[in-house]
């Protein structure tokens, strides 16, 4: 695909057209005819689908992924749930439901690395430039503040959204922070390995937007933030992002976390 993805936004009834306008405004995209069938829409790449307050993302044509949404409710959060204080990435930045801290996460993707944090009690800062993936966060955590499920309701709270690149964040919402968590997204370890659809719709979305260099700037950027830690998800045997060397690894089968210590915990 020459360009980057051409995307439009669907509202599934009618009664969604109002909003789903609102929000193509806001993204500059195109709007289509509300019921639009996505295997059937040539002028696009991929829709955001509007259902009452439920927003996804799902690629046109036929036999593509399916749609992908922020869903904090899901039974994988769930599941995830069990693990709590026990993850790697909660060991990697030192937290655990008896000592908290502030954490920005500086590349939120589908947030579900935040909301276990913020599940733990941590206050995390979410940040995300994509403006659809954003959306797609401000969605999730608007549905997941419905007083309907009490866990849900007591964990968004302490999640909150930045819509932008996290090097804009004014200085006084990072510093003082205990971490800043970086995940830059990293291929399958072989061209025959399945790639899950939230992988798949993340290459899809950012492979023409022309910030391969991002993470390594993100890094330096972290690392010059008044901050205890930085940690940076990482493949297991990949080298160290931007060649810098962590201060130390917690390492898993799938995944490995450098972590970078900067300072004492106050």
């Amino acid at each position: 695909m020459a360009g980057p993805p051409r995307l439009a936004v669907l509202p599934v009834a009618a009664g969604d057209v109002g909003a789903a306008r609102k929000l193509a405004g806001d993204l500059s995209l195109t709007l289509l005819p509300p019921g639009s069938d996505p295997a059937e829409c040539p002028s696009a790449d991929a829709v955001i689908r509007l259902d009452g307050d439920r927003l996804a993302v799902q690629r046109t044509g036929r036999s593509v992924p399916g749609p992908v949404e922020v869903d904090f409710g899901a039974p994988a959060m769930r599941h995830r749930r069990g693990a709590g204080g026990g993850e790697l990435l909660s060991r990697a930045l030192g937290v655990s439901p008896r000592r908290a801290g502030r954490v920005v996460d500086a590349t939120a993707g589908l947030g579900r690395d935040a909301f276990v944090l913020a599940d733990l009690g941590c206050e995390v800062l979410l940040c995300e430039r994509h403006p659809v993936i954003a959306a797609l966060l401000a969605s999730g955590l608007e549905r997941a503040a419905d007083p309907g499920d009490p866990w849900l309701a007591g964990v968004v709270p302490r999640m909150s959204l930045w819509p932008g690149d996290a090097r804009a964040v004014p200085s006084t919402a990072v510093d003082g922070a205990h971490g800043i968590y970086l995940d830059p997204m990293f291929p399958p370890r072989s061209k025959r390995a399945k790639v899950k659809k939230e992988m798949a719709f993340f290459q899809f979305l950012l492979e023409a937007d022309g910030a391969a260099g991002e993470p390594v700037d993100l890094l330096r950027w972290a690392l010059g933030r008044d901050v205890a830690r930085v940690v940076v998800k990482r493949p297991p045997r990949a080298q160290a992002l931007g060649d810098r060397p962590p201060s130390h690894c917690i390492e898993g089968k799938a995944v490995r976390y450098d972590v970078y210590v900067l300072r004492g915990r106050d």
